[in-house]
């Protein structure tokens, strides 16, 4: 378990993903060993699968003990590293946003 994020306030989940994401997108380049994100995108493979499996698994134990603080650390975790997936194989937010879209109706 991480250290937990202090004073966290409420923000908008639409411009954080994008700015996230446009982050991690710019990251393809940079190196390795200097970017954590930089060695998911272009490292082993089941680096970042297996780490997307840790997080999820962390995100469950953060429910089983009913933490709410730690629930929200473990899912940004989460979602950083399911955008980190979205980038290695190429699926965009906007891509992402008609899925769900599509199961709405």
């Amino acid at each position: 378990m991480g250290v937990r994020t202090a004073n966290v306030k409420d923000g908008d989940i639409g411009q954080t993903l994008e700015s996230l994401a446009a982050t991690i997108h710019g990251r393809w380049d940079h190196d390795p060993a200097q970017s954590y994100t930089s060695k998911l995108l272009n490292g082993e493979e089941d680096e970042l699968l297996k780490k997307l499996a840790e997080e999820s698994s962390e995100v469950i134990m953060a429910c089983k003990d009913r933490d709410h603080d730690h629930i929200r650390y473990e899912m940004g975790d989460v979602l950083y590293h399911l955008l980190v997936t979205a980038e290695r194989y190429g699926v965009t937010l906007p891509e992402l946003a008609g899925e769900l879209n599509a199961r709405m109706h």
